[in-house]
């Protein structure tokens, strides 16, 4: 059965193949085809575009840095214009925001899982991609919702019906 996945910055910064960034683009890429035959919807938050963005401008070769801004552009742009196999979630208008910035205290105390230092909590970044998916949830309550992700934070969320 088919579903709807938001994809989170790791996923997508190997969909990409951002260099430094890249270093499950095989194993994304396998499960992106398989995902694709099945039938998923995929969805790229804003968080993760800003994210992605943020990690091609730490590009230490002002070359390869501007190559890959370009590409990640190209892309997004695709997205926007229905050419990519993603859309864009919608934006945030000014009330959402300002609800997701006012649930950020908690989330920042949240301890991370695993593999993150102990002391991080989740970041607004994350918060905001955990909102859309609930956002999504509650527009397609006969569907199943997921985000991908590699962090194991964010895995978790799968709505299954």
């Amino acid at each position: 059965m088919s579903a709807i996945v938001l994809l989170d910055t790791s996923i997508y910064l190997n969909i990409l193949k951002v260099p430094g960034f890249n270093m499950d683009a095989q194993e994304v890429f396998e499960e992106f085809k398989k995902r694709i035959n099945v039938k998923d919807s995929f969805l790229l938050p804003f968080a993760t575009i800003l994210e992605t963005g943020n990690h091609i401008s730490r590009i230490s070769d002002g070359r390869l840095r501007r190559v890959w801004a370009s590409n990640m552009v190209k892309d997004v742009e695709d997205a926007l214009n229905g050419i990519a196999p993603y859309r864009p979630t919608s934006f945030p208008d000014r009330e959402e925001f300002l609800s997701w910035l006012k649930a950020f205290p908690d989330n920042a105390m949240r301890t991370k899982k695993m593999k993150k230092d102990k002391n991080e909590g989740g970041s607004l970044s994350d918060l905001t991609i955990i909102k859309e998916w609930d956002k999504i949830c509650k527009l397609h309550p006969m569907s199943r919702v997921s985000i991908w992700s590699l962090d194991e934070d964010l895995k978790g969320y799968d709505r299954m019906i």
